[in-house]
C-alpha cells in the first residue's frame, strides 16, 4: 500500500484537488482520494500523508457554495460530486471534531451542515436523487451517493431528517428486480451488478440490516459479481466499492468469500508504480477506490465502522 499512497500523493494539484482532462480538478475524485489517505489513518494534523488531506480538504472547502452545493466551476452532473464530497466532510467531521484546529472543524461544520440541508431539499418525489440539485428525476447511482453522505453526518452528531432516509429507502426498493438486483430508475432497466451493489449499500447505510431485499440483493452479487467472475466489467471501480461495503456489513460467510477474492484481484492488478489504471476516469480514481477497498478492514473511516 505504501506505493499506491506515495502515487496518488504525486497526483495532487497545486490547489489540493485530484484528476486529470475530463475529469480535472473533480470534487468527486478529490473526496475520494482524501478518504483513501483517511483509510490508512491519515487526518488533518496527523499522519504522513496529513497534509494531502488538508489540501484536499481546503479545495472541498474551497467549493463549498452558500447554497451548501459543493462543485467545481466546471461539474457536469454536480450531485455525484456533491454526494462524495459530503460523505468526505463526514467523515473529517467524525474523526476531528473532538480536537485539533477549531477553526478548521467550525468551516466544516458549516460547509457540511449546508450540504447536508441540501441534499434533503433536493429529494425529488419519488424518493431519489440525480444529476443536478433539483427534485425532478432520480436513478439509483446518484441515489446512494446521498445516503451514505446522510449517514455520515448522522454518525457524525449532525441531525438529519428521518423522513428523508424512509423515502429514499421506499425509492431504493421499487428499484430492486425480481431477479435481486436494481434497476439504474423507476421507470425502466435491466439489473447491473455495479448499481444493484449501490442498492444494497443503500440499504445498509438507511439502517436496514436483515430484510429479504438485502438477502436478494448479496444473492444476485455472488452470481453477477464475485471478483474474477464479473458479468460486465464496466464500471469496474465504482462497483466494487460498493459490492465490499455491502460484504462487509454483511459478514460471515459473505465478507469470508468476497475478502479474499476481490484482495488477490485488485494486488494481481496493480502496475509497478502503485497505480491501478482506470482508462475511463483516470489512475488518480482507480487508485483512490482501490485504496479504499484493500484499507476497508482497518476500520479508520468512521462510515466503516458497524
Amino acid at each position: 500500500m505504501r506505493e499506491a499512497l506515495a502515487f496518488l500523493a504525486s497526483e495532487q494539484n497545486e490547489d489540493g484537488s485530484f484528476g486529470a482532462g475530463r475529469y480535472a480538478r473533480n470534487v468527486a475524485i478529490t473526496a475520494l482520494a482524501s478518504l483513501a489517505f483517511m483509510s490508512d489513518g491519515n487526518v488533518p494534523g496527523r499522519g504522513e500523508y496529513s497534509s494531502n488531506v488538508e489540501h484536499g480538504l481546503e479545495y472541498i472547502l474551497n467549493n463549498s457554495a452558500e447554497n451548501g452545493l459543493i462543485a467545481a466551476e466546471a461539474a457536469n452532473g454536480p450531485m455525484y460530486g456533491h454526494g462524495f464530497a459530503t460523505l468526505f466532510l463526514g467523515e473529517v467531521y467524525g474523526m476531528t471534531a473532538g480536537g485539533g484546529d477549531t477553526e478548521q472543524a467550525d468551516r466544516v461544520y458549516e460547509a457540511l451542515s449546508r450540504a447536508i440541508r441540501l441534499i434533503e431539499r433536493t429529494q425529488n418525489d419519488q424518493g431519489g436523487w440525480r444529476y443536478n440539485p433539483v427534485p425532478y428525476d432520480a436513478d439509483v447511482s446518484v441515489t446512494i451517493c446521498q445516503i451514505m453522505a446522510l449517514r455520515s453526518a448522522r454518525n457524525a452528531g449532525l441531525e438529519v431528517d428521518k423522513t428523508v432516509i424512509d423515502r429514499a429507502v421506499e425509492y431504493v426498493r421499487q428499484c430492486q428486480n425480481t431477479n435481486g438486483g436494481f434497476k439504474y430508475q423507476l421507470e425502466s432497466g435491466s439489473s447491473a451488478w455495479p448499481r444493484s451493489a449501490a442498492g444494497v449499500a443503500s440499504l445498509y447505510y438507511a439502517g436496514i440490516y436483515e430484510d429479504e431485499a438485502i438477502d436478494d440483493g448479496l444473492g444476485y452479487l455472488l452470481t453477477n459479481a464475485k471478483p474474477g467472475e464479473e458479468i460486465n466489467a464496466a464500471h469496474y471501480f465504482y462497483g466494487h466499492y460498493y459490492a465490499v461495503q455491502t460484504m462487509y456489513l454483511a459478514g460471515g460467510d459473505y465478507w469470508a468469500t468476497w475478502w479474499p477474492a476481490i484482495r488477490e484481484q485488485l494486488l494481481a492488478a496493480q502496475n509497478d508504480d502503485g497505480s491501478w489504471t482506470d482508462s475511463s476516469v483516470g489512475d488518480a480514481y482507480g487508485t483512490s477506490m482501490s485504496l479504499i477497498i484493500l484499507q476497508m478492514p482497518k476500520r479508520y473511516l468512521p462510515i466503516f465502522q458497524k
